[in-house]
């Protein structure tokens, strides 16, 4: 790239999204100031694997031995580090913050060099995976986090975004922790390629994407992305709403990215996307509520979105099927396999031959009791 970039909202207008192939730090030195609303990085873990790993059944273990995350020496890494941070800083808006994603090979450093760079971490979110790669040869614990660090651009800062209250709703009208428990990404979410095996080493799960874009960000917003990879940044961004950029080395990861992206339809995701409310506090309505008021009927048979699975109200507004009796949060997060389930997002009823959400019936009793 010869001549300079200079970063418009032009760019994004017709597809809601760009990636640009290079080198991350190349590329945001010709990017135009403080566009990035909200930036997730998953940075080089720097990985360095000394020898290959295999299962009790003597299978080799597909690990991360790929050329980017190759660094000669821990000194080398930590100057990339202070580099793409650096870089990102200047590209970040004065009310954005970033989040950077890594291991305990990383993440350390990584939280030095973004604290001597003059970010304010906000907070260290722990990601626990509930089908985590076990430790083949037993000789230390199953590693089953990542760290996530959200930090805004300095501590004098007075402005960002945190929608609160939409995180609340996700979590079943609870105040969401930060330990975050999603699984690894796996099955059809996962992206293969021709030979049928996965196209990126380290794709990470929609979910945790979902929840850093809705915590942080707001429909319309621009989220970066430094280390693209496969996508899922730009993939969950457009189907939230919001814009984004993304950088990515490889080309290869790029067609994957664009492919991906392209077969994405919007409108098949409103139900995903959760707008903080006004500050004036709103009314709680209960599922209780709903069944006592007859806007839900007792025995109702509700379903998840695909039909996969289903329910049956009972009388004091809880749900039952066979994981269990439950709120219909817990009973969604159980079969998420997830810590936390927003249930009025999740589960729907029959309406005339169509699936609606039950967020509906919510709706039409605060309509009808003007609340």
């Amino acid at each position: 790239m010869n001549k300079k970039l200079i970063f418009s909202s032009n760019d994004v207008v017709s597809s809601g999204y760009r990636i640009y192939n290079g080198d991350c730090v190349d590329i945001l030195a010709k990017l135009s100031e403080k566009f990035a609303k909200l930036i997730f990085a998953d940075p080089p873990y720097n990985l360095q694997l000394k020898n290959e790993l295999y299962r009790p059944n003597q299978t080799k273990v597909d690990g991360v031995d790929d050329n980017w995350d190759q660094f000669s020496s821990v000194a080398e890494y930590d100057e990339f580090t202070e580099q793409w941070l650096t870089a990102c800083r200047r590209v970040m808006a004065d009310d954005g913050t970033i989040w950077v994603i890594g291991s305990y090979h990383n993440i350390f450093r990584v939280g030095r060099i973004i604290m001597d760079l003059g970010f304010w971490i906000l907070n260290d979110v722990q990601w626990y995976k509930t089908n985590p790669m076990p430790n083949f040869r037993g000789v230390r614990f199953t590693n089953a986090t990542e760290t996530l660090i959200w930090a805004k651009k300095s501590e004098n800062q007075k402005k960002y975004t945190f929608n609160h209250q939409v995180m609340k709703q996700l979590n079943g009208g609870k105040q969401m922790t930060s330990v975050w428990q999603i699984p690894l990404c796996t099955g059809l979410e996962r992206i293969k390629n021709a030979q049928g095996k996965k196209a990126h080493s380290t794709q990470k799960p929609e979910e945790l994407l979902k929840r850093v874009i809705l915590s942080s960000s707001s429909e319309g917003d621009l989220v970066l992305d430094p280390f693209s990879g496969s996508g899922t940044t730009c993939a969950v961004a457009k189907k939230l709403n919001r814009k984004s950029v993304g950088i990515e080395k490889e080309k290869e990861y790029i067609k994957i990215s664009e492919k991906r992206l392209k077969n994405i339809n919007q409108n098949n995701f409103k139900h995903l996307r959760v707008v903080e409310p006004n500050k004036t506090s709103v009314s709680r309505i209960s599922m209780e509520q709903l069944v006592q008021s007859n806007y839900i009927k007792e025995s109702q048979v509700i379903y998840t979105r695909n039909k996969k699975y289903s329910a049956v109200v009972l009388s004091d507004g809880s749900i039952r099927n066979g994981a269990g009796n439950g709120s219909i949060h817990k009973i969604g997060a159980m079969l998420k396999e997830s810590e936390s389930c927003n249930g009025w997002m999740f589960w729907y009823y029959e309406n005339q031959g169509k699936l609606t959400l039950i967020d509906e019936h919510r709706k039409n009793y605060r309509k009808q009791h003007g609340l």
